[in-house]
């Protein structure tokens, strides 16, 4: 179709041409004697700059701010002061409103970038995109040229200069006036969603016709660009599955083929004067950041690593000398965290409460008043949810049961600039789980389907000084709550006094060990020792630190001192092998604490169906119950299991002393495979209650016992753990070994075959595993091993290792040999028929794993 009216066009244009070609040739021959006169010239429009009156006349409307913004018709001019130039500007776009159902939602960030106007050629500004990769502090010297000439930032966009405006004596050019429209009009990659977004929602196309700029607001020192996309999307690709996950699921996008968001970008300019970086210490747990340093006096190329953080500075040199003499003082700009209004009214003081709690932590810093929430006032036309200026608490209408506290920051510093705490709706049905689960057995107000008010609050309370943590520079403790002795944990003084853990920032939850007979009440994790020591090492004010090198010699000795109090460690929260690091639990030895949670498991469990009831309702509320407890246990399994093949990791420094890396004593690991086979490989029949099973679930819990058994069993002979296993063994004796471990396992997986009892079906599905899961090790084939690099803020380095070629097919071929001649015996022993028919079974799987052939 579109080729036919090509044609028919062409044929169009033909007849014209030649019918003015016949036209004109009668009319010369008409007119042979006539002088036609040359059309008179128009005058060309002068180029460039033109008069600032001219283009900023009296139609405009002008709001003053950083960058003065003149509205004319359907056109935003930007006045681009001349001293702006070449300053670092942060971009921060966030969604302002979002389609239902795409697990994406208003005031979440989309997009942050810094960015640089500066003077082009030919009347020009150009706008760059600034990323730091390498630095150099000497810009006088020869290295600062060889960094810039490897720095060459991109130009995301190019203006002509519209008007320059004279300083009063127009001598200097004071600002420029550029036509930004164009830029906020389409989809820049800076000030849109970027590609990772954008499959992710499917997105095919941006659609010009149907996006538009709904408004632009300037303010002193930030400038709000709001506007409206429009996409297309590719519907095939879209899923209808109810879970809120990212792009999965977009009805609006479904129905029409497109989706429009609205969103608003801040641009906010860097501080003139940056903040001095706080230099990165691994034995505190901050989030850094760094980028590649090349020094002129250096031998080698350097990582500059720094933490992440607010700036807290006195208001004067007076009040920094009280300070120095241990009064306490109020910064100069507080941190303050405004509650959105979109919050439901109930919870919001228990949101400002759980903001508030930090100022205790400042006070061992310096500081008083310097953490505070507030109400967002009402009605103020000077204030957004989505400006920079604010840091803000978004309340987000969704399924998802989370909460997240991130932060934009100066990456030339780290200076915390501004944070949006996301607090999605259900997060509520997550906390009413776990607390539940973990504390019904000695808290009575836990044992019904929906909270009470003021519990609730405690815990959205606690949950708010989580996140607002996250947003102050914190990371995860997970080693926190190890400090703490598992008997500490039933001790109600002590629990009144410290708590379970020393840290907030742990994944501790809740004490899921105390027993009922113990009257512990203090259950909820609180701002603790290592809170107010990591906030004290990031906050304190060191005037009489010259720079950064004598500021990190004074922080250091503070650390080194901190480091003989247990509570005041960091167990970093990404640790592959150390047991003492882990998330949802607490006490100092996993098999003690999870011994005492199961206790109350099996107190709970019981009560379910009453504590869920409710007339006229399915049981999907005692199913939702029943998983919980069924994860809890799975997680109490995954704790015992990872000091098998563990290393401790304490990070310490030259003058410290000691050791960073110790293996995890042999008595420890074998008692953590005792726990194992005495709570999970010997079935836990008792997680099986009929009168539960019966109302949720047409099977009887033989194939849920047997994944619980498989998955742990497959991490406890996982490949990674094998290879610090045979490390380990290596070093002596004295270490725990592969092979000590495959014969503890079979000790207690076949302990039948000892006593001649017969096998139920339970275990034989779990001796099926072990056979299975060690004649695989039989041809183990490659595994990747990771560890964390000595001194770095997070990420792993890897290795492959050849598992065939170490000892472990030796280990294992022995391991079944043996077991096979066991088996056989045995199954000549037993009278009862399946016992036989599984014993016999797993002597020849094992013969033909040992012989192929």
């Amino acid at each position: 179709m579109q080729k036919k009216v090509i044609l028919i066009s062409t044929c169009l244009l033909l007849g014209l041409h030649q019918g003015t070609l016949a036209q004109s040739k009668k009319k010369k021959d008409k007119q042979t004697n006539s002088v036609s006169a040359p059309a008179a010239k128009k005058p060309e429009e002068k180029k460039g700059p033109k008069p600032y009156n001219k283009v900023i006349d009296s139609t405009a409307v002008t709001q003053k701010g950083l960058i003065d913004i003149h509205k004319m018709d359907n056109k935003y001019l930007f006045e681009i002061p001349a001293d702006l130039l070449g300053t670092e500007i942060m971009t921060i776009t966030r969604f302002s409103k979002t389609p239902a159902g795409g697990g994406i939602f208003g005031g979440e960030e989309v997009n942050k970038q810094v960015i640089q106007f500066e003077k082009g050629i030919n009347n020009t500004i150009l706008l760059r995109s600034i990323t730091y990769v390498i630095m150099s502090s000497a810009e006088d010297k020869p290295l600062a040229q060889a960094v810039n000439n490897s720095s060459a930032n991109p130009i995301i966009a190019s203006y002509d200069i519209l008007a320059i405006k004279k300083n009063d004596k127009e001598k200097t050019e004071a600002s420029y006036v550029i036509d930004m429209t164009p830029t906020f009009e389409a989809d820049i990659q800076t000030f849109s969603l970027d590609p990772v977004k954008k499959q992710t929602l499917s997105i095919q196309a941006f659609q010009k016709d149907r996006s538009f700029i709904q408004k632009i607001s300037s303010y002193p020192i930030n400038t709000e660009i709001r506007t409206v996309k429009t996409f297309s999307t590719v519907p095939n690709l879209i899923s209808l599955s109810p879970a809120p996950r990212i792009g999965a699921n977009l009805p609006a996008a479904l129905d029409s083929g497109v989706l429009t968001v609205e969103l608003n970008t801040s641009m906010i300019a860097l501080p003139k004067k940056p903040m001095r970086k706080r230099t990165f210490d691994a034995r505190v747990g901050y989030f850094a950041n760094q980028y590649g340093l090349f020094e002129e006096d250096s031998q080698k190329s350097d990582k500059e690593i720094f933490a992440v953080r607010w700036r807290l500075e006195p208001k004067s040199k007076e009040d920094a000398e009280k300070q120095k003499r241990g009064e306490l003082i109020e910064p100069e700009k507080p941190i303050v965290y405004y509650i959105d209004p979109a919050t439901p009214e109930k919870w919001k003081k228990h949101i400002k409460q759980g903001i508030d709690d930090w100022q205790v932590a400042f006070e061992h810093a310096g500081w008083k008043n310097a953490i505070r929430g507030e109400y967002w006032p009402e009605n103020d036309p000077t204030m957004s949810l989505e400006d920079a200026r604010f840091s803000v608490l978004r309340y987000f209408a969704a399924e998802i049961q989370n909460a997240y506290g991130p932060n934009v920051h100066d990456p030339r510093t780290g200076e915390i600039l501004e944070s949006h705490i996301g607090w999605y709706h259900n997060i509520m049905s997550l906390l009413r789980n776990w607390y539940l689960i973990q504390t019904a057995a000695v808290d009575p107000a836990a044992r019904k389907k929906q909270f009470d008010d003021e519990l609730m609050g405690q815990l959205i309370r606690f949950v708010s000084s989580h996140e607002v943590g996250h947003t102050l520079g914190l990371r995860h403790n997970m080693g926190a709550s190890s400090a703490t002795p598992v008997e500490k944990l039933r001790d109600a003084a002590y629990q009144e006094k410290f708590g379970h853990t020393s840290s907030i920032m742990d994944y501790a939850r809740f004490n899921y060990v105390a027993q009922p007979e113990d009257g512990v009440t203090s259950l909820f994790p609180r701002i603790g020792d290592y809170d107010k020591w990591a906030i004290k090492w990031g906050y304190s004010y060191f005037p009489e630190a010259k720079d950064e090198k004598e500021e990190k010699a004074i922080l250091n000795e503070m650390t080194k001192e901190a480091y003989k109090d247990r509570r005041l460690w960091f167990g970093t929260e990404t640790s592959p092998y150390d047991p003492r690091y882990q998330t949802e639990d607490i006490g100092d030895n996993a098999m003690k604490a999870s011994a005492y949670g199961i206790k109350n498991l099996k107190r709970i469990l019981p009560n379910l169906l009453e504590w869920s009831k409710e007339k006229g309702e399915s049981y999907a509320e005692l199913d939702q119950l029943y998983d919980a407890l069924t994860g809890q246990f799975r997680r109490y399994m995954g704790h015992v299991t990872k000091n098998v093949g563990g290393v401790y990791d304490t990070p310490t420094t030259y003058d410290m002393g000691g050791n960073q890396f110790e293996i995890v004593p042999k008595e420890i690991q074998k008692e953590a495979v005792s726990f194992l086979n005495a709570q999970l490989f010997s079935t836990p029949k008792w997680l099986m209650d009929p009168n539960i099973l019966s109302k949720i679930s047409p099977e009887n819990g033989v194939e849920a016992i047997k994944a619980m058994q498989n998955s742990t069993l497959t991490s406890l002979l996982s490949g990674d753990r094998m290879v610090r296993l045979l490390e380990a063994s290596s070093a002596g004796k004295n270490y725990y070994s592969v092979d000590e471990l495959l014969a503890d396992l079979k000790n207690g997986i076949f302990s039948e075959l000892k006593t001649n009892a017969a096998i139920d079906i339970y275990r034989r599905n779990m001796q099926k595993l072990y056979v299975s899961k060690v004649c695989a090790l039989l041809a183990p084939g490659t595994t990747t091993v990771r560890n964390i690099p000595v001194g770095v803020t997070y990420g792993f380095n890897s290795k492959t290792v050849n598992l065939n070629e170490t000892d472990l097919p030796s280990i294992a071929r022995g391991q079944l040999i043996s077991l096979k001649a066991a088996l056989k015996a045995a199954a000549l022993k037993t009278t009862d028929r399946m016992t036989k028919l599984h014993l016999q079974d797993l002597a020849v799987r094992i013969e033909k794993a040992l012989d192929p052939k």
